[in-house]
């Protein structure tokens, strides 16, 4: 039996392309919407409270300080943002004994100084360690590769430990490299594509002032479990939806962002996650975050070189994973077409959502 385009009918037609733009919906049409609705208006700041933290972020200055401010960070690293021009620098947060990991994102998407011509820096962040013998090894580690800060005193069991290990990791930021123009927050658990990134808010055709960028969370429920560390109590949070907030496995902020979160922290004091505490204290400066599909949350995304090259962001990579996608990208060193670019999407989507199904 031979079938033939050209002779079927026009409602065989119909059917085909009913199919096509039925299987295309349920891959991009979450995404696209998320999109087109997830972007934040222009500010009208009457509220009191916000333009108060907008004023003092703007005042905030820790660079006379440096001295009583480095005293919470056992390797304060002062001198690496010293390049005026930082266009981008990249925090990884890393817990203290996980250096085979960190050593896998040194090898791979870490190992760049440029995009397009600008110059970009990526740290560790870590927190305090537990033994002696563990922050000798971590001083090592630091000297010989010069790309760590470390925050003092901070838990990285507790919940409170993540919020806290941000705020130090703010503060840094604000002290030591003030000058960086854009500041991404990451995981050492996340492959970063730097140059999409980077191509990404070179292209803003807005000041870029006000940014919040990752993959948005809206409508989430405060946790009302009261055996749950994360407990949330109407009394400290009577809403019934957390505030819109950029998934905690990579998000970018501008600097002026990074000041106005940390002036509002200090008036945020409910136990919740560090990606929702951020969304919190950017709610109470006025920002609004910007989604993008193309971080991919905690999602894990199944490997396809030019997949790969449009998203921003894929969890859940080991560094085993980490080497052998970054040898594939470095051994097919090509631009990917419209038409590749395309099908690498649609087959990394689609094997992503069949993983979560499976799942």
């Amino acid at each position: 039996m031979q079938c033939s385009p050209c002779k079927l009918r026009t409602h065989q037609w119909c059917f085909l392309l009913f199919n096509v733009l039925l299987f295309h919906a349920l891959l991009f049409g979450a995404d696209l919407v998320e999109e087109y609705l997830l972007q934040p208006t222009p500010g009208v700041y009457t509220d009191g409270l916000v333009v108060d933290v907008r004023e003092k972020a703007r005042k905030l200055d820790l660079s006379n300080v440096r001295e009583n401010v480095s005293l919470a960070y056992p390797i304060t690293n002062p001198d690496v943002c010293r390049n005026s021009d930082l266009f981008l620098l990249t925090l990884v947060f890393s817990s203290t004994a996980n250096i085979t990991q960190r050593d896998a994102v040194r090898r791979t998407w870490a190992n760049q100084t440029l995009i397009q011509g600008f110059p970009i820096r990526i740290l560790f962040f870590l927190g305090s360690t537990e033994t002696s013998a563990a922050q000798k090894a971590l001083m090592i580690e630091s000297d010989l590769h010069g790309d760590m800060v470390q925050g003092h005193a901070v838990s990285d069991s507790s919940l409170r430990g993540p919020t806290e290990k941000t705020v130090l990791a703010l503060r840094w930021v604000i002290a030591f490299c003030p000058m960086a123009r854009f500041v991404l927050l990451t995981k050492d658990s996340v492959f970063i594509n730097l140059p999409a990134i980077g191509g990404y808010l070179l292209g803003l055709h807005r000041h870029p002032e006000d940014l919040y960028l990752g993959r948005v969370i809206q409508r989430e429920s405060p946790d009302r479990d009261p055996n749950s560390p994360g407990f949330l109590p109407p009394a400290l949070y009577p809403d019934k939806y957390l505030p819109e907030y950029c998934e905690g496995t990579a998000y970018v902020i501008s600097q002026d962002v990074v000041r106005k979160v940390y002036v509002a922290s200090a008036a945020v004091r409910a136990p919740v996650p560090a990606d929702v505490f951020v969304g919190l204290c950017a709610q109470k400066a006025g920002v609004a975050p910007t989604h993008s599909s193309r971080f991919s949350g905690e999602k894990h995304i199944r490997y396809n070189a030019c997949c790969y090259r449009y998203q921003f962001s894929s969890a859940g990579m080991e560094s085993h994973g980490l080497d052998i996608v970054w040898a594939d990208l470095r051994q097919k060193d090509e631009q990917c077409s419209l038409l590749k670019t395309y099908y690498g999407l649609v087959t990394c989507k689609a094997l992503t959502y069949l993983d979560k199904l499976s799942f």
